[in-house]
């Protein structure tokens, strides 16, 4: 079994709903993508993305609280846990990320989820065709996509300003659409033919 399996063995261990397995496929598309980007280890990223959320399918009220058992049960080390508890800094843990992984992760979470609702009101309810300047748009329209806090998008971007010099919002925001376009329908949008 390879990493990946084993992780989507833990994953399947914890949740069983759909809503939960798109999201986690989008931030596993995303830190993937993010983790070629800086040279970093796409399947470790990749995982960490896929379980960042192992505990609120069961545990929503207590997110995070639960999720350092579940993952070291499953055999994950600290380091790896340290990075999903990191997700949640402010807002529901301590933890603050420190690492560019555990930035990635902060940043892209809240940022998949935008960028899905973005897409599923276009036309084409597909990331294909989908533009930066569509997404920063809808960012600043606060009755859409309401419970998703841009706030956290905005300090994720700066988080990875301090990694990478000259870094956006923007960049951010491209370069995450650009990781979530070969798994678009896999998490429920459609392909422009």
């Amino acid at each position: 079994m390879n990493d990946r399996e084993r992780a989507l063995e833990t994953w399947k261990k914890h949740n069983d709903d759909d809503y939960l397995y798109r999201h986690a496929l989008s931030v596993e598309a995303a830190m993937r993508w993010w983790a070629r980007t800086y040279g970093e280890d796409e399947d470790y990223w990749g995982c960490v993305g896929l379980l960042h959320d192992i505990d609120f399918q069961k545990h929503p009220e207590e997110h995070l609280v639960h999720s350092a058992r579940m993952l070291a049960e499953a055999g994950y080390g600290s380091d790896f846990i340290r990075a999903v508890n990191s997700h949640g800094f402010g807002i529901c843990t301590d933890i603050e990320p420190v690492h560019t992984m555990e930035k990635v992760l902060y940043a892209v979470d809240e940022l998949t989820g935008f960028i899905y609702a973005c897409a599923l009101i276009r036309p084409s309810k597909s990331l294909d065709d989908l533009e930066t300047k569509s997404v920063l748009k809808r960012m600043k329209t606060p009755a859409f996509a309401a419970k998703i806090d841009r706030e956290v998008i905005r300090n994720g971007a700066d988080m990875l300003a301090a990694v990478t010099p000259g870094f956006s919002l923007e960049d951010l925001i491209s370069g995450t659409i650009e990781a979530l376009r070969p798994v678009g329908r896999e998490i429920g949008l459609q392909t422009v033919a």
